[in-house]
């Protein structure tokens, strides 16, 4: 079972992921967390291998890959930490930092191309390469934009903040 993954850039700053930026599966309510007795079977039955056990709770690596929505870790948990409702979007969209490629007018569209649901669309701009607009009602917040970016530009933000370009 895996315990708490860092990733490279955050191992060398000697940081560790705050609460605050936890991220937990889908389906869980922050409520049940208490009931979480980190067996980590949502982790060894997670097919796409993002969560990891912190603090002995799950916690999404986006970093690592993408959330596919299947339902496999409330399927094969056995406390009553999933809602019964299949999840199919987390409460927080992406932001896409200034650090963005095409914002320093070099050509990059990884991000769409790795958005199941196209909430990234890319608009032509004079003179330079198209740069990327979110299109906040389609993000289902899936991650998968986060680990196909080149320069880590990509991150969550809550679902109740617009996306904005840092």
């Amino acid at each position: 079972m895996r315990q708490e993954a860092l990733s490279r850039r955050d191992f060398l700053r000697g940081s560790r992921p705050s609460d605050a930026a936890r991220i937990r599966p889908p389906g869980i309510a922050d409520e049940a967390l208490a009931s979480c007795t980190g067996c980590g079977m949502c982790v060894e039955h997670c097919p796409t291998d993002i969560i990891s056990l912190v603090d002995r709770l799950p916690t999404l690596d986006f970093a690592a890959g993408e959330c596919t929505f299947c339902g496999a870790c409330a399927e094969h948990c056995p406390e009553p930490v999933f809602t019964r409702d299949v999840a199919t979007r987390f409460d927080h969209i992406v932001t896409i930092a200034s650090s963005c490629l095409p914002f320093q007018r070099v050509d990059c569209q990884a991000c769409r191309d790795a958005c199941p649901v196209s909430a990234i669309r890319f608009r032509p701009v004079r003179g330079g390469p198209f740069v990327p607009e979110l299109v906040p009602e389609a993000c289902t917040g899936c991650g998968a934009c986060i680990s196909v970016c080149p320069v880590g530009a990509v991150a969550t933000a809550p679902l109740i903040a617009e996306a904005t370009y840092v």
